[in-house]
């Protein structure tokens, strides 16, 4: 079984629920006492945050590029970064390792063409919904056409991620909001979510709505187990 490299803490909560997942997944396809090989470099999330608001991609990717350089020097045979925001600076990472970079858009697009689709909603950060870094890889590689919510709905949803579910905060309205925002992208025609934030599968539930959601947490979990053990 190879070793994989997470780059995490962006949040913690989401990385919790990445260890989580990983060692459930290696558990349940090897048996016995088996548990994932894994390297996690954690970020402190506030200077993360602090450098998205402040559009310093360059600085993130140095930051991020290092922490990669740092797992794969450690022993990872594989690297994950564990937040889909990141994956904006994921070209850089990937030039500057030796090792493949196992895409969250990639494990996404996979489940959603297994599924038959062909056009998702998208919901996420206002960088994955309003840039192109993550849908192009998915409509250029795959042919899957992604929609985003209107510009309110956008707003409140990058609020409920940075200011609630990145502070672990679980809350009832904002559930409800998200979910009138799933029926909206539906009502345009997706047919699936993409919960394109790896905190927002903590907040929505399959058992919520009547249409496919992908967690991309969980898809990006199973598809990197799947290539640790293959």
């Amino acid at each position: 079984m190879k070793t994989l490299g997470l780059l995490g803490g962006m949040s913690w909560e989401s990385t919790e629920a990445y260890y989580r997942l990983l060692n459930l997944a290696v558990k349940r396809d090897k048996g016995g006492l088996h548990s994932a090989k894994l390297l996690i470099h954690s970020f402190d999330f506030a200077e993360i945050e602090r450098l998205q608001m402040q559009q310093k991609w360059p600085d993130l990717a140095y930051m991020l590029v290092d922490a990669a350089c740092g797992l794969q020097n450690a022993g990872a045979d594989l690297m994950m970064i564990g937040t889909n925001t990141m994956h904006k600076v994921a070209d850089s990472i990937q030039q500057a390792i030796d090792i493949p970079l196992l895409h969250i858009g990639d494990a996404t697009a996979q489940a959603i063409m297994a599924a038959g689709y062909n056009k998702v909603g998208l919901l996420g950060t206002r960088f994955t919904m309003e840039e192109d870094f993550y849908r192009r890889r998915i409509e250029e590689q795959y042919a899957i056409e992604t929609m985003i919510p209107g510009s309110a709905e956008r707003m409140e949803v990058n609020r409920i991620i940075y200011q609630e579910l990145c502070k672990g905060n679980i809350s009832t309205d904002s559930r409800d909001i998200m979910i009138n925002a799933i029926q909206q992208l539906v009502s345009r025609g997706a047919q699936g979510i993409i919960l394109g934030c790896t905190e927002i599968g903590l907040l929505v539930k399959p058992q919520d709505v009547d249409v496919t959601l992908f967690d991309t947490t969980a898809l990006h979990a199973e598809f990197a187990v799947k290539a640790a053990i293959n």
